[in-house]
């Protein structure tokens, strides 16, 4: 099973984009965070579906907001889509899908209120537990806002007193991870110094992959991933997508 992820900064800024993507690698579940678009605002043709997908478009207002996408070819009805109790200013959305529960998340970036950031997580983490106590396996998909570890961040950028980096962020991230959850990427590509999602606007930092790695597809560790590539060449987001293949549940 094909899962994409990607934060896109904009969906009406990213519309074409997001198609010839989709149309390009061809996911199974497609998840994207960071719309930013009020419901009637969203581009008519997405809001009807992306061809050949069961389409869930969460979204409040030009602020915050997740997508989750699901191929029809992998389930023939409509998937019941559905957000935990946890959910505040639509940042998660989560499906039921071959077995496997697909979350799109989107972690405040906790400039603005960073005890809200620390709340989210806190019941991210309680929420995987729950998830794990009960045998349901799980795939968590999208920008959590926290680099891991200071490899997660270019040597220029790396600063523990900055939001992003603190130490109880990523705390409350390794926690979440010992809820029996594997790092797709990380584990596959353990000692790359330069595997990066995010990059600043400014001062060709892309360019430069000056850098941090904030965006995530999070695997139960039943379930086997063959691979998780970061798309940093797609789009002109702040953030990369990333494309995991994930084997299903026997």
């Amino acid at each position: 099973m094909r899962i994409a992820t990607w934060n896109v900064n904009g969906i009406r800024a990213r519309e074409s984009q997001v198609r010839e993507w989709v149309e390009r690698e061809r996911p199974d579940v497609v998840c994207l965070q960071e719309v930013k678009a009020a419901p009637d605002k969203v581009p008519p043709d997405l809001v009807l579906g992306l061809s050949g997908y069961w389409c869930c478009w969460h979204t409040a207002s030009s602020y915050s907001g997740v997508g989750l996408h699901v191929r029809r070819d992998l389930a023939p009805e409509r998937p019941g889509f559905r957000h935990p109790g946890f959910d505040e200013e639509t940042r998660i959305a989560v499906v039921e899908v071959a077995g496997v529960e697909v979350a799109s998340v989107y972690v405040p970036n906790g400039g603005k209120d960073f005890p809200a950031k620390l709340r989210f997580l806190e019941a991210l983490d309680a929420w995987a537990a729950e998830a794990r106590a009960a045998g349901r396996r799980l795939v968590v998909c999208g920008d959590l806002n926290v680099a891991r570890a200071p490899q997660d961040v270019h040597e220029k950028e790396r600063d523990e007193r900055e939001i992003g980096q603190r130490p109880e962020e990523r705390a409350l991230l390794e926690r979440l991870l010992s809820r029996g959850l594997v790092d797709a990427a990380r584990a596959l590509d353990p000692g790359n110094q330069g595997l990066f999602t995010w990059w600043a606007p400014w001062r060709g930092h892309r360019q430069r992959n000056i850098g941090w790695r904030i965006d995530y597809v999070l695997a139960s560790e039943p379930l086997a991933v063959a691979s998780c590539r970061v798309l940093a060449e797609v789009g002109t987001s702040d953030h990369a997508p990333l494309v995991a293949e994930v084997a299903r549940p026997a």
